[in-house]
């Protein structure tokens, strides 16, 4: 299960709240792989496809492709502010270490 921490659930619900649409879903989507492996992205989406998998974390409702699932079956969403400014972070600890040939990648 993907765990939406408490921090990242409450900027979550206030943003779906100025959207005034309760009804949105965060979607979880493939956004690219990079040598550090595959990166994802988040997006509200309002629908739900037939190869969709939906689960709930902290009050926000998550949808992410069945494909996607099986290789983000655990992690988190959490959200960081910092110097270097603010925004969410999706940890997948089910990610590989990356293919080691760009050299940066540790």
């Amino acid at each position: 299960m993907i765990e939406v921490t408490d921090k990242a659930a409450a900027e979550l619900k206030i943003l779906i709240e100025q959207e005034e649409k309760p009804e949105l879903a965060l979607r979880i989507f493939v956004a690219g792989v990079a040598c550090s492996g595959i990166q994802y992205g988040l997006a509200f989406d309002d629908e739900t496809k037939e190869d969709d998998v939906t689960m709930e974390s902290n009050g926000i409702k998550l949808v992410m492709a069945k494909d996607i699932e099986k290789n983000f079956s655990e992690g988190s969403i959490d959200f960081i502010e910092d110097e270097n400014g603010k925004g969410f972070l999706i940890r997948n600890p089910s990610a590989g270490a990356g293919c080691g040939t760009c050299g940066g990648c540790h």
